[in-house]
């Protein structure tokens, strides 16, 4: 090979280069900094590396494996009963994970580090990455190499029109298919597809926004549920809630100021086929009301259909039953009457719990004493041995009634459960064998208790109780549009492609115009030969093939076949 052709190679590599080199925003690898550098020069490798793209996704990986642990092992933030049961049943891990922090992942250090490195290394990706682009967006489109046929898509022609004339025609066309062309020297210079790098941008903002979405939910959220019986009502307020969990950051001040009251309760549910007894609808009708002077509102909350208020939600998660119970001493005094919720055991609603009257009753001795009743309730008594429900709703319902009496133990500093009886400190109620005393009731019927100690009565009525999750996540508007953003952003980058095309229009030694055409894309794509020759079609019947050379006779010239555009090898075409 010659000299000349040796530094043409050269030019053309150099060429080449610079037609590709500003297809991507991504910072320019630079070499490695030697270790006699020093401090300042370890910072400045470090920094290139967190801010790589390669760190970043595998922090990304770190992150989302560290997120395992803190959805399978029981969290302190979440539900410290399990914690402690899981420390009951599990000595030997216990231990470790408390070393490890796995009781408390989303707060651990380790978790928190990968978070934060995560965070700086998307913001310093992206800041130069985006200067480099709206500096692109400012520039224009770089001039066409010297030797076009070597670029991946190329084809050429001669034609009778002037130079002028098909750059002329070549920009209207490209600006026409909306790329961004202008005339540089002897060619046309266009470049479209910059929407791909944009989504790029916009899916790595959008990660960002997500953790900062994530992080702001996790500590200004908060957490509530309450059980509310037909009839009665429910103020946002942190001492009407029966559990409440909330966040680091959250104060009491920001729970949204509202009020409801449960009105009414219904639901349906299938009578027959293999699936009856699957609920159809559950449905909540409420009163509402914001603030302290809000006008009251009715609506129907749900399931997945939750009440929204500012940034709370009141969603609809259980339901029970709760007989309405009168309880009278020996004198006939009532010493109690209300609706006692029950927790339901299985999908057909049987369910048990607790009446406890812990004032006003007097044995028939006249000592002070307190009662506790266990309760079991059947919706639906299909008779026979039968202890379990055979359908969830009211068709036949029974309440069965184990009394106590004695020392109910409220009153030891102990916190107790509402749902448990504590027996202790009681007694039970025995039979004319000494047995222990109990009755099945139906709605309306009265139970005595032994030695004149008194009645219960199972009223006619029989009230439901719904189960709310009051949810106030500040940060989910957020967090929902930086995930959409994330998804069309990512879109865009991966289905859109940047690429360019160059024009050359010259007049050759013999006075024809000769037309390159050439394309370039970012990655090997057969989108960019296609969409080549379908442009140089269209400008070839704008500045139609010349005769060749060779051919002497004075009638019109026959148009040459449409340019055929030369595979990703760059052979060229004459």
């Amino acid at each position: 090979m010659s000299q000349t052709e040796t530094d043409n190679s050269e030019q053309d590599r150099r060429d080449l280069g610079a037609a590709g080199s500003q297809l991507s925003t991504a910072p320019v690898e630079e070499p490695p900094i030697a270790p006699g550098l020093g401090v300042v020069g370890w910072a400045r490798w470090f920094w290139r590396q967190l801010t790589s793209m390669r760190v970043a996704l595998l922090l990304l990986l770190l992150l989302s494996l560290g997120a395992i642990p803190g959805s399978l092992i029981p969290q302190s933030g979440a539900d410290i009963n399990k914690v402690a049961a899981f420390r009951k049943a599990h000595k030997t891990l216990a231990p470790i994970y408390d070393k490890l922090g796995l009781f408390h992942v989303y707060s651990s250090v380790w978790f928190s580090a990968v978070y934060i490195l995560l965070f700086v290394s998307l913001v310093g990706c992206i800041i130069p990455r985006a200067w480099q682009f709206v500096g692109q967006l400012r520039g224009r489109p770089p001039g066409a190499p010297k030797r076009l046929d070597r670029l991946p898509a190329y084809t050429t022609w001669r034609t009778t029109a002037e130079p002028e004339e098909v750059r002329e025609a070549a920009l209207k066309l490209l600006k026409k298919r909306h790329f961004r062309a202008h005339t540089a020297q002897d060619a046309v210079a266009a470049e479209k597809g910059y929407v791909r790098e944009f989504g790029n941008l916009v899916f790595h903002i959008a990660l960002i926004v997500l953790l900062i979405a994530f992080a702001s939910g996790q500590m200004y959220k908060s957490d509530g549920t309450k059980l509310v019986v037909e009839g009665d009502g429910f103020a946002n307020s942190i001492l009407q809630y029966d559990d409440f969990k909330s966040g680091s950051m959250f104060s009491t001040d920001d729970l949204v100021p509202f009020s409801f009251n449960l009105k009414n309760f219904h639901a349906t549910y299938q009578t027959s086929g293999p699936s009856r007894g699957t609920p159809v609808t559950f449905a909540a009708d409420v009163d509402y009301s914001v603030g302290a002077y809000g006008k009251p509102k009715r609506t129907t909350i749900k399931v997945n259909e939750p009440l929204e208020i500012d940034d709370a939600k009141v969603y609809l998660v259980s339901h029970g039953y709760a007989p309405v119970m009168t309880v009278r001493d020996g004198s006939g005094k009532v010493v109690y009457h209300d609706a006692v919720p029950l927790l339901p055991l299985d999908s057909n609603v049987s369910s048990q719990g607790v009446l406890k009257v812990m004032d006003g009753y007097r044995s028939p001795k006249g000592v002070s004493e307190q009662l506790g009743i266990s309760l079991f309730f059947l919706p639906t008594y299909a008779g026979g041995p039968s202890v379990l429900s055979s359908f969830p709703a009211l068709d036949n319902p029974v309440l069965n009634l184990a009394p106590y009496h004695g020392d109910l133990g409220v009153n030891s500093g102990i916190p107790q459960s509402v749902y448990q009886l504590d027996k202790t400190h009681m007694k039970e109620f025995k039979d004319s064998k000494g047995q222990q005393f109990r009755d099945n009731l139906k709605p309306g019927e009265t139970m005595q208790l032994p030695d004149g100690a008194g009645s219960v009565t199972f009223e006619k009525d029989v009230k439901e109780w719904a189960g709310f999750e009051i949810v106030q996540e500040p940060g989910s508007g957020w967090a929902l549009g930086g995930a959409l953003a994330a998804i069309f952003g990512l879109a865009a980058s991966l289905f859109i492609q940047r690429r360019r095309v160059w024009v050359r229009a010259v007049r050759g030694d013999d006075g024809v115009t000769v037309v390159e055409m050439a394309g370039l894309g970012r990655s090997e794509s057969a989108k960019v030969p296609e969409e080549l020759g379908d442009l140089a079609g269209i400008l070839y019947d704008q500045a139609p093939g010349a005769p060749d050379s060779g051919d002497t006779t004075d009638h019109d010239p026959a148009p040459s076949p449409d340019p055929e555009v030369v595979p990703a090898e760059g052979a060229e075409k004459r």
